[in-house]
C-alpha cells in the first residue's frame, strides 16, 4: 500500500483538484464551449512554476530555458540541455576553452563552436549530437504546466539519465482551448523542431553561417540536437496527447521530416473508454484521480457534442480511430501504477501493440499511484527515482548510436 504521507497528500489533491475543476465547469458554462482558436491559457495563474535557468545547475548539471514559439497562441516550450563533455573543451567558447572550470555545473551556456576546431571534418565529428525527448506534461487537459515545479524536476531527471535535450511542451489548456487544441500543440512543435533541424542545415554556407533565418534558430536545438533520434514521451494526460503526436508522424511522415520518432514512453496514460475495465471498477475512488474527476476533465476537453468516453482521444482502442495501423507504431514503454483506476487499459493497449509485433513492454510498479514519477518532489518516494532509471535504459536501445550503446 501507498505510504501515509502519499494518502493524505492524495486528499488533499483530490479536494483541491475537484474545487478547481468545477469552478471552470462553471466558468465554461458561463462563456460558451470555449474557442480552440483562441490564444488561450498554458498554465494556471494560481500555479506554482520553477524558473528557467541557463546556467548547468550544480545540483543536477542541466540547463533549461523557456521559449514562446507560436505568436497566435500560448503556446510555449521549456528545454533542458545536460552539460557538454568535458573532454570535448573545443566545443566551448573560444574564451572558456583554457577554464578548468568549463562545461563543468554551474557554468553558464555561451554556445558551442564547432568551427573552431581545426578541420571541418574534425568539426563535424566532434559535435556533440544529443536525442531529443518531447515531453508533455500531465494535469487532466486542464491544469499542470511544463515549467511546474514537479515537471520541472522530471524533465531535468530525464535530461540527466537519458543524456537528452528535453523539450517539455507548454501546451493550451481546456476549458479555455478545448480538443483538439492540446493535440494540435503537440503536432506543431514536433513541426517546429523539424524547422530548426532544417534552418540550421540551411544556414550552412561554405563552413561558416549564413544570415537566412538566424533570426528563428534556437540554437540549443540546432547545435546539439538530433532529430534523427527523436522520443515522445508523455505523463497521464499528457501520454494520450503523445501517442495522438506519434502516430501522426507515423502517418505522414514527410511533414516531419528530418524528424523521426523512433520510440514513445507512456506514463500511466489518461485513457478510458464506455466499457469499464476491471480496474476502472476496483478503483474507482483511487488516489489523486478517481473516476468522477476523470469524467469531470473529460467534460471540460470535449464540447458537449462531442463527449464521448470512446473519443478518439480518450479511448485508444476505439472502433473507428483512424490512424495508422498498430503494427506501423514505433517501440512503445508503457509505465502503470498498481493503484491506479487506469491501469488496465494502458496494459491493454500495449497488449494489442505486442499481438502485431510491436516492441511494448509494461512497467508496473508496486505500492504506487496515478503520477507517482512526475510528483516525486512531493511524494518522495524510492519508485520515482527507479522509474526514471527504466525509462532511460529501455530508451537508451534506441537513442544510442552504434558504439556508444548504453551498458547494462
Amino acid at each position: 500500500m501507498p505510504s501515509v504521507g502519499v494518502k493524505i497528500y492524495s486528499v488533499f489533491f483530490k479536494l483541491l483538484l475537484r474545487h478547481r475543476l468545477q469552478s471552470l465547469v462553471a466558468a465554461a458554462a458561463a462563456d460558451g464551449d470555449g474557442d480552440a482558436g483562441s490564444f488561450g491559457v498554458s498554465c494556471r495563474a494560481d500555479e506554482a512554476t520553477a524558473p528557467a535557468n541557463p546556467a548547468f545547475s550544480a545540483a543536477d548539471g542541466v540547463a533549461s530555458k523557456d521559449l514562446h514559439i507560436d505568436p497566435n497562441s500560448a503556446l510555449s516550450v521549456r528545454i533542458f540541455l545536460p552539460t557538454p563533455p568535458p573532454h570535448h573543451p573545443h566545443l566551448l567558447h573560444p574564451r572558456r576553452a583554457s577554464d578548468p572550470a568549463a562545461g563543468q555545473a554551474g557554468a553558464p551556456y555561451r554556445g558551442y563552436l564547432p568551427h573552431a576546431v581545426s578541420s571541418p571534418r574534425a568539426a563535424a565529428s566532434a559535435r556533440r549530437r544529443l536525442p531529443i525527448v518531447v515531453q508533455f506534461h500531465g494535469g487532466g487537459f486542464v491544469t499542470g504546466s511544463n515549467c511546474s515545479a514537479s515537471n520541472d524536476a522530471f524533465c531535468r531527471r530525464v535530461a540527466k539519465f537519458c543524456d537528452a535535450i528535453v523539450v517539455a511542451v507548454g501546451y493550451r489548456l481546456a476549458p479555455e482551448s478545448r480538443y483538439p487544441a492540446a493535440f494540435d500543440d503537440g503536432v506543431r512543435v514536433l513541426r517546429w523542431i523539424a524547422k530548426q533541424a532544417n534552418l540550421a542545415m540551411m544556414s550552412k554556407v561554405g563552413g561558416g553561417v549564413d544570415t537566412f533565418g538566424a533570426s528563428t534558430v534556437e540554437p540549443w536545438i540546432a547545435a546539439h540536437g538530433d532529430p534523427a533520434r527523436c522520443v515522445l514521451l508523455g505523463v497521464s494526460c499528457g501520454a494520450n496527447i503523445a501517442d495522438f503526436v506519434t502516430r501522426k508522424a507515423v502517418e505522414d511522415a514527410k511533414q516531419f521530416d528530418p524528424v523521426k520518432v523512433v520510440a514513445q514512453v507512456l506514463m500511466y496514460p489518461f485513457f478510458t473508454g464506455s466499457v469499464p475495465t476491471h480496474s476502472e471498477i476496483r478503483l474507482a475512488n483511487s488516489y489523486f484521480y478517481d473516476k468522477s474527476t476523470c469524467l469531470l476533465a473529460w467534460r471540460l476537453l470535449l464540447s458537449e457534442k462531442e463527449f464521448s468516453l470512446d473519443h478518439p482521444a480518450a479511448n485508444p482502442l476505439a472502433p473507428g480511430r483512424g490512424g495508422p495501423p498498430l503494427k506501423c507504431m514505433p517501440p512503445t514503454l508503457t509505465i502503470v501504477a498498481e493503484h491506479d483506476c487506469m491501469r488496465d487499459r494502458a496494459i491493454a493497449y500495449s497488449e494489442e501493440l505486442r499481438k502485431v509485433n510491436v516492441d511494448a513492454p509494461v512497467l508496473d510498479y508496486k505500492d504506487t499511484v496515478h503520477e507517482f514519477a512526475t510528483l516525486d518532489v512531493f511524494l518522495k518516494t524510492p519508485q520515482a527515482q527507479a522509474c526514471a532509471e527504466d525509462i532511460a535504459i529501455w530508451m537508451k536501445k534506441y537513442i544510442s548510436l552504434r558504439g556508444h550503446e548504453f551498458s547494462y
